[in-house]
């Protein structure tokens, strides 16, 4: 039946960070506080109320809960200490789970009691391939000097596509893919659920490049500006490390594409592009910022976040902690294996990038179900957010 109170829903958000959940009587001060809110969506105490029943379909069709920043005005105000912003974590931790594909891995990366496992899986493909590669080994100085990692995997003599980017290759790119399938699983059934509640049936949808222009590039935009981060005030720092995170992930991004481009495009009428890039090339140099950027954002938000649990504010969850870990250790070990490459120590060069893939291994694999899948879905509720009051949505229903 819906809206009967789900029992096993309200156990899973205490787990997941949402434990005093319970405190909450609905004096609304989280709503005055929360710049987000407004009189017609009183928002998080409608979420706080829904939470409290277990009213598990109301939150999953519920756009707010992917608008909220965790900023804490909530927390800071709050007479009993009912904690909104870390429920509203919870209830955006369940949501991932509840969406994603396949649910067995889901399950798996929500739980600190496989980190052992999420490291492991990771770490033994890796270490297999390496040893099917027949590389397995570690470079003389000169041949670290001249190759760099470009050789972990091992070289042949086919010239069109290097063994190494091969091997990457048939790692990186079904981890991505699982990724991609699972995150546009998860969004079509949250933009369904949504459309659902707010009872919307448009006569003519917008075509993809209407969407694009009109919902999904504002909200990009809104983004990438912080808008709604700067209006917080009790936790002020973390737009202060949030935004070098998201510069440093787009700097990542492009100097991935620009590698792919570089090694399997260029490559093929140009062996020596095969090699690794020289420290002169320019995206080189905004790889190196954005691992510094990925770095000093981190570590403002490891700090911020020590600093919250040990005032009372917030507690030690994993779903919070695993995202910080990941990001620390791609950050650490891919700026620690050029380093030692620039060195010149090969043994210790192979063994942090070694680290270095298992890291961005499971960035990949995990993304849709830890706090990385913000990303996407809090932009697509931020999209909804748009859509919903447009002329394509108009007077079909009352959200």
């Amino acid at each position: 039946m819906a809206n009967t109170p789900d029992l096993e829903f309200i156990k899973s958000l205490k787990e997941a960070g949402g434990d005093t959940l319970k405190k909450c009587y609905q004096c609304a001060s989280c709503s005055v506080a929360c710049p987000l809110s407004s009189d017609k969506k009183p928002f998080p105490r409608k979420e706080m109320l829904w939470a409290q029943w277990g009213m598990k379909e109301n939150l999953l069709a519920d756009p707010d809960v992917f608008l909220c920043h965790q900023c804490g005005d909530c927390t800071e105000i709050c007479p009993r200490g009912a904690k909104p912003a870390e429920t509203l974590g919870a209830i955006r931790a369940y949501i991932y789970t509840f969406h994603s594909w396949p649910a067995w891995l889901a399950n798996l990366a929500t739980d600190s009691r496989n980190l052992p496992l999420l490291v492991g899986i990771p770490s033994v493909v890796i270490l297999i391939l390496w040893l099917l590669s027949g590389a397995m080994h570690i470079p003389s100085a000169d041949a670290f000097e001249r190759y760099g990692y470009t050789r972990f995997f091992g070289h042949w003599d086919f010239k069109w596509y290097p063994k190494n980017t091969t091997f990457i290759v048939s790692i990186m790119v079904p981890a991505a893919g699982i990724a991609v399938f699972s995150i546009i699983k998860g969004i079509r059934k949250m933009w369904g659920l949504m459309s659902g509640k707010a009872n919307l049936h448009p006569s003519f949808r917008p075509s993809i490049m209407m969407f694009f222009n009109e919902f999904l590039w504002p909200s990009l935009v809104e983004t990438m500006k912080h808008t709604r981060f700067r209006e917080c005030r009790a936790n002020v720092d973390r737009a202060r490390g949030h935004l070098p995170l998201v510069l440093g992930f787009i700097g990542a991004f492009i100097l991935t594409c620009w590698s792919a481009f570089r090694q399997d495009l260029l490559g093929l009428i140009w062996p020596s592009f095969h090699g690794p890039l020289p420290l002169t090339d320019p995206f080189k140099t905004l790889a190196n910022i954005s691992a510094v950027a990925l770095l000093y954002g981190i570590w403002v938000l490891w700090g911020n976040r020590l600093r919250h649990e040990k005032r009372g504010k917030s507690i030690w969850t994993f779903y919070d902690w695993f995202l910080i870990w990941e990001i620390t250790a791609v950050s650490v070990t891919g700026l620690g294996a050029e380093l030692l490459r620039w060195a010149g120590m090969p043994t210790f060069g192979y063994i942090v990038y070694f680290a270095h893939l298992v890291s961005v291994l499971m960035l990949f694999l995990y993304m849709p179900y830890t706090k990385f899948a913000h990303i996407v879905y809090r932009s697509m509720a931020m999209c909804f957010e748009r859509y919903r009051e447009s002329a394509f949505a108009k007077n079909t229903g009352i959200w």
